[in-house]
């Protein structure tokens, strides 16, 4: 598979995700990753409570991603009004109202089930990609295996079904 060039958003999962398997810094050097300062937060959440491979150190984080984005209520009305139905967590709905003021070609990391029907819903199901698939294209293999969820046929399967959901089995 050819590496995207574009940027790529992540939301909390994905980034814990990529700590517990041992993967961040293979992920951190081949792209330049964005999250916003929601998803942020929700990496440091628990913290002492967490298991010593989930422990991220904020100031390791911040410096390894290429922006942490700040987002303002005008852009989360934006999502709210697009897809009122849709109940994303408190860091996909931050993450979706940044990507909707992106006029670039970024992709979009996550297995939210909520935020993947969002994607659908946007017009987005082909910017979405599964953490597997970043980590392949940089020729890493982690350490651990990822859980089902990040993987590349796991997202085939919940977006297939989902269009299905939204009644677009037949585009």
């Amino acid at each position: 598979m050819t590496r995207p060039r574009s940027p790529v958003l992540l939301d909390t999962n994905v980034i814990l995700e990529c700590f517990r398997v041992g993967s961040w810094r293979a992920l951190s050097s081949g792209y330049g990753l964005r999250t916003v300062e929601a998803c942020f937060t929700e990496t440091q959440a628990g913290f002492p409570r967490r298991r010593p491979e989930l422990r991220i150190d904020p100031v390791y984080l911040k410096n390894t991603l290429r922006a942490v984005h700040a987002v303002m209520g005008r852009e989360l009305a934006a999502v709210a009004v697009r897809a009122p139905d849709i109940l994303l967590d408190e860091g996909e709905r931050v993450l979706w109202a940044h990507a909707l003021t992106r006029s670039d070609a970024w992709v979009f990391c996550g297995p939210d089930k909520a935020s993947l029907r969002m994607g659908i819903r946007l017009g987005f199901k082909d910017r979405r990609i599964a953490l597997e698939t970043l980590l392949d294209a940089v020729g890493h293999r982690p350490n651990e295996a990822l859980r089902k969820a990040y993987t590349a046929s796991w997202l085939k399967q919940a977006l297939a079904e989902l269009r299905i959901a939204e009644g677009l089995d037949r585009l």
